[in-house]
């Protein structure tokens, strides 16, 4: 169970202005009898804390439970939270709806052709689709330990078998080996378009890397055995998100698509946590390699008039998909990441966390590797450097309850759920940063120290 800390050990939180409101609702028991009786029976079985979080309401980067308790929140919502918790926008908008302008491209200053839709998963159903019809070929490539959604088509491309259901998914499918260049079987010390490096070794001259010379090799090999010649799409994450930030090589992408376009195929980038200035250095993470409502249910398919052109095949339509006030706070949101530069904070904030929590790796022999871009940032955690075998799960479970009780909400993911993930708003400050860094090396102390 969670060690219980002396509230004169717990670092101490960076103020914030901001008070919520009274929290007069139910009691947390009264809301854990009605999510018994009325959800889905999953719920009860799983939750991300052993004691759960009750939130009752969040403001940029801060959030309060139902107690009065404020958090720092460095999840966001699974990285869909851009610019922090925020009502105004539909406050403002539910005003204006009789007579607001139908937005139906918040993103026209890099867009052809655009189809909104209701969500992620949604989107990257409808973007295989099109690939399909497009090329007139079926088979898609996707990375082992990738995420594309939850509906049935979407769980076929995704290869993370904690969220793959006992049932028949999207046929054709096709997961190759993920060019994770921490834990895969190549991967040196100069391989990623990061701050920082692996911890591996190898004797690469400059601008040569033979760990993205081997993955390319095993994409040919997948090509070679799995895949008919001709394929329909290649779907990749520029930054695997629940995979746990895993980073490829920095040319991959580049090659990979070379060849999926050389069998046909179309490369879909899929930017649900990856989007939207969360890398930094770019707006896009696919850019980097040569989440738009903010949390509201928005998504957007991103394509060509050519492939747009295969799409009258039949009739398609969503209900939802494009509705006023969703648009209104997308476009709200990319407002607001031009008007507070957004992107920058990101780069900046984002590089002084990594560079600081690779002194913790330093520090801890059960911290194995951190990586990513901006505030897309995963920390690996390994029973030890020598093996980079992942840690038990009750060892993760014990240190995010830790960190949890001590005021900072943070995610977990990898194949093994081995990795934490720091994918915060985008507003968060250095102060912010040097507390969670406080909290997080008080955690990883304690465990140390009681293993």
């Amino acid at each position: 169970s969670a060690i219980k800390y002396c509230t004169v050990d717990i670092p101490e939180m960076p103020p914030c202005s901001f008070k919520p409101e009274e929290y007069k609702g139910m009691s947390k028991e009264q809301m854990m009898e009605i999510r018994k009786q009325n959800c889905n029976p999953m719920t009860m079985k799983i939750t991300y804390y052993k004691k759960p979080v009750f939130i009752h309401q969040g403001y940029m980067q801060w959030l309060w439970d139902v107690d009065g308790k404020r958090y720092l929140d460095l999840f966001a919502g699974v990285a869909t939270v851009s610019v922090g918790h925020f009502t105004a926008a539909i406050q403002r908008q539910l005003k204006k709806l009789m007579t607001a302008v139908f937005k139906m491209c918040p993103l026209c200053f890099l867009i052809q052709v655009i189809y909104l839709t209701n969500s992620g998963s949604e989107a990257n159903e409808l973007a295989l689709l099109m690939a399909r019809l497009h090329t007139g070929n079926f088979d898609v490539i996707t990375f082992r330990g990738s995420y594309h959604g939850g509906s049935q088509q979407t769980m076929g491309l995704t290869a993370n078998s904690s969220c793959k259901f006992p049932i028949a998914t999207s046929s054709g499918c096709i997961h190759t080996m993920c060019p994770d260049v921490f834990r895969g079987p190549w991967g040196g010390s100069y391989c990623r378009d990061s701050p920082v490096q692996t911890i591996r070794q190898c004797s690469c001259a400059q601008g040569v890397c033979i760990a993205n010379k081997h993955y390319i090799e095993q994409l040919e090999e997948t090509f070679a055995t799995s895949a008919p010649s001709q394929i329909a799409a290649f779907f990749g994450e520029p930054i695997q998100g629940m995979g746990g930030a895993v980073q490829y090589p920095k040319n991959y992408l580049k090659e990979a698509y070379k060849l999926v376009r050389q069998r046909g195929g179309i490369c879909i980038a899929d930017e649900v946590q990856t989007g939207f200035g969360r890398t930094g250095s770019h707006f896009w993470g696919f850019q980097g390699h040569d989440g738009i409502g903010n949390g509201f249910p928005v998504g957007a398919v991103v394509t060509t008039p050519e492939i747009a052109a295969s799409f009258v095949k039949a009739s398609h339509f969503n209900t939802f998909g494009g509705n006023p006030l969703a648009c209104a706070v997308a476009s709200s949101v990319l407002d607001t990441i031009r008007e507070d530069s957004t992107q920058q904070n990101s780069l900046h904030v984002g590089t002084y966390l990594m560079t600081q929590m690779a002194k913790l790796r330093d520090k801890y022999e059960v911290i194995g590797d951190v990586r990513g871009k901006g505030l897309q940032i995963g920390m690996e955690m390994v029973k030890d450097k020598g093996s980079r075998e992942p840690p038990p799960p009750e060892a993760m479970s014990e240190i995010l309850e830790d960190v949890k009780d001590m005021g900072v909400l943070i995610g977990k993911g990898g194949v093994h759920g081995q990795t934490f993930r720091i994918q915060p708003p985008m507003c968060i400050t250095r102060e912010d940063v040097d507390f969670f860094l406080a909290v997080f090396n008080k955690a990883i102390s304690g465990y140390t120290d009681r293993k």
